[in-house]
């Protein structure tokens, strides 16, 4: 299937590392104009052709209206945003500080919230766009500890069915994706001992970690015109995590 990205104006947050970073990479072989956002940038700066990043906190408005503006005014247009920067949260909520809380719902949350609405003028006056935002399998399943993340990417699947409403009637699709077990520095899956990594893996139907390219396959698919009667939808992509209650069995016959 030809996906046909060429040429499409792409920002990606959280593009500077992890599942971000395979993002934009993608969509740059793919021939997008790509712009990666990340906190941890310094100066703006051109990587490759036309492979951009800029510094860009998500969970700040005055940062966010920066990074779009000097996006439009250098491309025209925005065709895709993905809203993929997180941070993971973790702590029983009986231990959590307000400050824990808060930092969840900020990056996760508003930062999409923030950048969504940053991007809608443009796009409506394009009359289309794609907005892909990151949730997780934690959305769909959460676990003990993980009441922050968790329920901050609740949010970010609800954000996107409204947005996807509200944007309907300018050909703007919005939808998100569930990632499952991708080792990442976020996560550390890959550092954890054997015992506890095969516990994990036991969860899952493919019997193996994800890549962070994994994701990246699905988010270019939903920014295609293959795509273009899709929205509003979660999809997982997570080796079909807990498809069924015991998925390891299937190893063990």
């Amino acid at each position: 299937m030809l996906l046909d990205l060429a040429g499409k104006v792409v920002l990606v947050t959280g593009g500077g590392r992890g599942i971000g970073r395979a993002v934009t990479e993608r969509f740059h072989i793919e021939g997008s104009r790509v712009v990666a956002l990340d906190v941890a940038f310094g100066d703006d700066h051109a990587i490759a052709g036309d492979y951009y990043s800029l510094q860009c906190d998500v969970s700040d408005h005055g940062s966010v209206q920066h990074a779009v503006g000097e996006v439009v005014d250098r491309f025209g247009a925005v065709d895709v945003l993905v809203n993929n920067a997180g941070v993971n949260v973790e702590g029983l909520v009986s231990d959590l500080d307000l400050e824990q809380w808060r930092r969840a719902f900020d990056v996760n949350v508003t930062g999409t919230f923030l950048m969504s609405q940053a991007v809608i003028p443009t796009m409506k006056e394009q009359h289309s766009g794609r907005i892909i935002n990151a949730a997780s399998f934690a959305a769909i399943v959460p676990s003990v500890g993980s009441a922050a993340y968790a329920a901050s990417k609740a949010a970010v699947v609800q954000l996107t069915r409204v947005l996807a409403s509200e944007l309907g009637p300018w050909d703007v699709t919005v939808n998100a994706y569930a990632p499952g077990m991708i080792p990442t520095a976020m996560n550390g899956f890959a550092d954890m001992p054997e015992p506890a990594q095969a516990r994990l893996l036991d969860t899952l139907s493919l019997r193996r970690w994800g890549r962070p390219e994994d994701v990246a396959d699905l988010v270019c698919f939903l920014a295609s015109d293959a795509a273009q009667y899709i929205t509003g939808t979660l999809v997982d992509v997570s080796g079909g995590k807990f498809s069924t209650q015991m998925p390891h069995r299937a190893y063990e016959l």
